[in-house]
């Protein structure tokens, strides 16, 4: 199928290849220990010819109508007519899903909204649905689309996804549509209705149907879909959430975006890639876990995990954050690039309200590499006027005139290994010159720039700025010696050993997490402490770490791994003959958020 996304990045290759020791793997696997993989529309209408009624369900972004063609046509020639209904038949007009989701779009804001607080059978004519229950009797009748479980409960379950980061290539191709869309719209402005409507109603609506799958399909690859049993799924959930997984990576590139990525990683696509921004280490709502099974891969969200047993994930901290995994892991590469946007984030209070998050992006920058005159700006000069500042950002908005952000934004050398810390309502930007891992609280999208260097985008636009909702959420107090004290963690040594020593690098108090760093010649043994950990090789070449029942797993440098709470215990073994940096980001036990 041709045309279907836009992206140069491949798809996931169907089969496995060795990992080469110390090198960056793109394609972290996870080893099925029953059941297996399988692959085909020939091999999946052989195995729906069992079953006379079933329900194909699934997220946004499939391509419903060269599925249902293609597993029609196998299906025909193992002899098996199938009546077919449509779900989306059922689907409100959109002019009434429009009126249904309007308040939760901003407006006429082109980036934010607020999180749906409604379900998927709000979509729904209801009096329609159940209509669908009524088709005429047939051998085998296929619900399909989008909530078809819905229809009825009484039938084989089959769920097809598809990895965000496709959903978004499928949307820059205009072959996708949002939930209850008409037409396919501009990929912006689709990614705001994916973001705040569409994956929070079908998240929902995966998660509820978890236990309930009976086969589970990876639709990433139209051609050549993979599959598995929910069984399987379900029993690798269980083996995985008791271990540690690495989730499959991914990355953009961005108009500030730098070389360090195109370098460091190999088997990273570099023809027509103009640099990288970012890489997605870890962000669990757009991210997946791939599994292998005799050398086939297959793709599942990460979010699965939480669905099926967050308490396991998340140990003592389950209550607080349900099913949303609190920390994200990222890379900002500005090697060779351009400085950040000058940017803020939002405080609680203002993004639970404005836009339905359960809580606020709080930021560190831990800085992975930086050669020798990369800064970080971070926080304001004791001298600067607020009001002066503000007319410059709206005078540089309207007419283009520069602003000189260095009588404003002070700014400090990087060094390797140094956490800056950015608490919600802080000034700040990576300078040139940087990988940063971006060390963070999950959400992700509300990122507030007030000037962005009067750049173009990789599409020759000006960037979007928000200045207003910036100034709304500023802490003009974090300025002058305040910053050097407060924003800059100066780490000390918590325990050690013969060969080993622990920093802990302490973060603000409106950070809800925490950062060590364990430093080692051989080996040493870690406990989760009721919290995930989240990790991350920051020197040497490659470790390995086994937990308390015996399973092992490698990890190179800059590859990030996550240990669950109920993992209980793990060590970490270094391969080199030289010593290692693991950093480990933890959520603190007794934290309070702090007033405003």
């Amino acid at each position: 199928m041709q045309n279907y996304r836009r992206s140069a990045q491949p798809l996931l290759p169907e089969s496995t290849s060795a990992a080469t020791p110390g090198e960056y793997n793109m394609y972290p696997t996870h080893h099925l220990q029953g059941g297996e993989i399988d692959r085909g529309f020939d091999r999946l209408a052989r195995q729906l010819s069992k079953h006379p009624r079933i329900v194909i369900d699934g997220f946004v972004g499939v391509l419903w109508g060269d599925f249902q063609s293609r597993l029609d046509a196998s299906l025909h020639q193992h002899g098996i007519i199938a009546h077919w209904v449509w779900v989306e038949g059922a689907l409100h007009a959109p002019e009434a899903v429009d009126r249904l989701i309007g308040p939760f779009l901003g407006g006429g804001d082109p980036l934010f909204g607020k999180r749906f607080t409604g379900e998927l059978r709000d979509f729904f004519d209801p009096n329609a649905l159940a209509a669908l229950d009524e088709s005429p009797e047939a051998n085998t009748i296929i619900f399909y689309g989008s909530g078809a479980a819905l229809v009825t409960p009484d039938a084989y379950l089959i769920y097809l996804d598809v990895p965000k980061n496709e959903i978004q290539y499928r949307a820059r191709a205009g072959s996708i549509r949002n939930l209850g869309a008409a037409q396919a719209f501009e990929p912006p402005v689709m990614y705001k209705r994916f973001y705040f409507i569409d994956w929070a109603t079908l998240n929902h609506h995966k998660a509820a149907l978890l236990s309930k799958i009976d086969l589970f399909v990876d639709a990433q690859n139209p051609e050549n879909p993979a599959f598995i049993s929910g069984g399987a799924l379900r029993g690798a959930l269980v083996e995985i959430s008791q271990t540690f997984y690495r989730v499959r990576p991914w990355f953009e590139p961005g108009p500030w975006g730098g070389q360090w990525m195109k370098t460091r990683f190999p088997r990273l696509v570099k023809e027509g890639i103009p640099n990288y921004a970012w890489s997605f280490e870890m962000i669990a709502p757009e991210q997946g876990l791939i599994l292998e099974s005799g050398g086939s891969m297959l793709e599942v969200s990460c979010d699965l995990l939480l669905y099926h047993d967050h308490h396991a994930i998340l140990g003592q901290h389950a209550e607080r954050f349900g099913f949303e995994f609190p920390i994200r892991f990222d890379f900002l590469d500005t090697f060779g690039g351009g400085n950040l946007s000058i940017q803020c984030h939002p405080r609680p209070a203002y993004i639970r309200e404005h836009f339905g998050e359960n809580f606020t992006q709080d930021e560190t920058y831990y800085i992975l590499d930086s050669k020798p005159d990369a800064r970080v700006y971070i926080g304001f000069q004791k001298d600067s006027d607020p009001r002066q500042f503000r007319l410059q950002l709206e005078q540089s908005a309207s007419e283009g005139t520069p602003v000189d952000i260095d009588r404003h934004v002070m700014s400090f050398p990087s060094e390797k290994h140094q956490l800056f810390l950015i608490p919600n309502g802080t000034i700040h930007a990576s300078g040139i010159d940087n990988l940063v891992l971006e060390i963070s609280a999950t959400p992700y999208l509300f990122t507030f720039k007030m000037y962005d260097w009067l750049r173009l985008d990789l599409n020759g636009r000006p960037r979007t700025l928000n200045i207003q909702r910036a100034l709304d959420n500023l802490r003009l107090d974090y300025r002058g010696e305040r910053v050097n004290h407060e924003l800059i963690s100066r780490s000390y040594v918590l325990d050690g050993g013969q060969d080993w020593q622990l920093l802990h690098l302490p973060t603000h108090r409106s950070h809800f997490y925490d950062v060590h760093r364990l430093e080692f010649a051989t080996s040493v043994t870690v406990h989760t402490a009721g919290s995930p950990h989240l990790l991350m090789l920051v020197e040497g070449s490659s470790i390995i770490l086994e937990t308390a029942g015996g399973k092992r797993g490698r990890f190179n440098f800059a590859e990030t791994f996550i240990v669950p709470a109920a993992a209980e215990t793990y060590q970490l073994i270094n391969e080199g003959q030289t010593p290692v940096r693991v950093v480990k980001a933890f959520l603190k036990p007794d934290w309070i958020e702090p007033g405003e």
